[in-house]
């Protein structure tokens, strides 16, 4: 049987694919990306030209066998557009059917956005919760702060440009005192932190709600 890499890339800096990750990527028969034009990037910067095959959320479930079938044939890595597959991506669904099928599943770690913040953030905790990506409601949002609330471990989320603003702004009223660490663009050529009470937060950020966003929200 065949083995499937769950492989960890760049969140931003090319710069930071590890030597095995590109020894896996150059050795593998197929990759497995979410977006073939963001892995095409990053296999030309590597200078690696790969046989790619797109595995969205969308169509999981349609690509799904496509992909078992390419596993039969050869190795196969499965990537996303940045950090590791199958926590918030695509890929879990594949994980599972891999090893159903009875193929070898090994994890090549890589940069992660959830550790990367918790890492500048300074809130000590004894471990931390990850929440994924915020819910779009208000409502929910406010629950979700809600049951964090009690909580002595800080919590970390993604939160999208179009709507970091009211999400700062929701974090004030529920959580007024509870320092935040905001990360903006993190490896990136604009990267930025701004940490504080998420009122102060939202004034700093001003109107430079663009990029990628990683929240991190301290423990009680």
């Amino acid at each position: 049987m065949s083995r499937l890499f769950i492989l960890g890339t760049p969140i931003g800096n090319l710069a930071d694919l590890s030597e095995r990750g590109r020894r896996v990527l150059e050795a593998v028969d197929l990759v497995v990306a979410e977006d073939t034009r963001v892995t095409g990037r990053l296999l030309a910067a590597q200078g690696l030209k790969k046989r790619l095959l797109s595995y969205r959320a969308p169509v999981e479930e349609r690509t799904l066998a496509r992909v078992l079938a390419g596993l039969e044939e050869g190795d196969a890595a499965l990537v996303t557009d940045a950090g590791t597959p199958a926590v918030s991506d695509p890929g879990a669904k594949l994980v599972a059917a891999a090893w159903e099928a009875g193929h070898t599943v090994s994890p090549v770690p890589g940069p992660s956005a959830v550790t990367a913040a918790i890492s500048a953030s300074g809130f000590a905790g004894p471990g931390f919760t990850f929440v994924g990506f915020l819910p779009r409601k208000p409502g929910e949002i406010r629950r979700l702060l809600q049951s964090l609330a009690p909580q002595s471990r800080p919590s970390v989320a993604f939160e999208s440009p179009h709507r970091i603003r009211r999400t700062l702004g929701l974090i004030a009223e529920v959580l007024p005192d509870r320092p935040v660490l905001l990360a903006r663009e993190l490896t990136k050529i604009h990267e930025e932190l701004l940490r504080g009470p998420a009122g102060e937060v939202l004034e700093a950020l001003g109107e430079r709600a663009r990029g990628e966003f990683t929240l991190v929200i301290a423990g009680a």
